[in-house]
């Protein structure tokens, strides 16, 4: 494993996607800064975290066994890992909210962003960033956001933090090297946040409606039991779960 630390950068996926451009990183290449100054989240959400305080991390994994249709269970095996990573710091009521926010209770701890290398239609590695909030204590006009010391009341080893994640990682890669696609799909699914409870989405045109998530397709796309009794599929940008 080779790791790289840095005082401050704009975005670890961006040097990990700038230096993939030339050649390949190694397998499990990490990339990890004390501040992102330009930390990007789902959809070009900004990432803000304190300096010092938090992981903002990526890590390169080499992907030529994978075909590019199961882009999603990537997202799913790398949700998995971090949940495993945490629950060995006793992290309470730990779920997935879709499709890789990772809360506890309702709290949000963890984002991930992913970018795939493809090249010629094929898959060539992916780049996993994740912010993970360990100590920070203060989230201005953030009320969704808590960390890890906040929800325990312990200041965390940020470098024992990372060891874990990156050692959860190499046991879900290897599960999806090894085809463990069903059993990945129903375990990420049971974490499911609001998973059989009615919920409220917004739509991308500003509309609200009720439903109850179900599960995923193997693509990632949120099944929702609607009001009208039809289970219906949303890509990302359709819909919003609501807290």
């Amino acid at each position: 494993m080779y790791i790289i630390k840095l005082n401050a950068i704009d975005s670890t996926n961006t040097y990990l996607k700038d230096m993939s451009t030339a050649t390949l990183p190694m397998d499990y290449t990490v990339v990890i800064a004390e501040l992102q100054t330009k930390g990007r989240g789902q959809m070009g959400a900004k990432w803000r975290a304190e300096s010092g305080k938090n992981l903002t991390a990526s890590v390169f994994k080499r992907l030529s066994f994978f075909n590019v249709t199961d882009q999603f269970y990537i997202s799913m095996a790398v949700s998995l890992a971090i949940i495993k990573a945490l629950r060995s710091f006793k992290i309470p009521q730990l779920r997935i909210k879709w499709p890789n926010d990772i809360l506890s209770a309702d709290t949000k701890l963890c984002g991930i962003l992913i970018e795939n290398v493809i090249k010629n239609n094929n898959l060539q590695g992916s780049i996993i960033g994740f912010g993970l909030n360990v100590n920070q204590k203060f989230f201005d006009n953030l009320p969704q956001a808590s960390s890890m010391s906040l929800v325990t009341g312990v200041i965390f080893n940020k470098d024992e933090v990372l060891s874990e994640v990156l050692k959860q990682l190499k046991v879900h890669f290897d599960l999806l090297e090894s085809k463990q696609f069903l059993e990945i799909k129903s375990e990420y699914e049971d974490l499911l946040f609001r998973k059989n409870k009615p919920s409220t989405f917004r739509t991308s045109k500003n509309d609200s409606f009720s439903g109850i998530i179900q599960g995923v397709t193997e693509n990632g796309q949120l099944q929702v039991w609607t009001e009208d009794g039809i289970i219906k599929t949303f890509d990302l940008k359709e819909i919003k779960l609501l807290y």
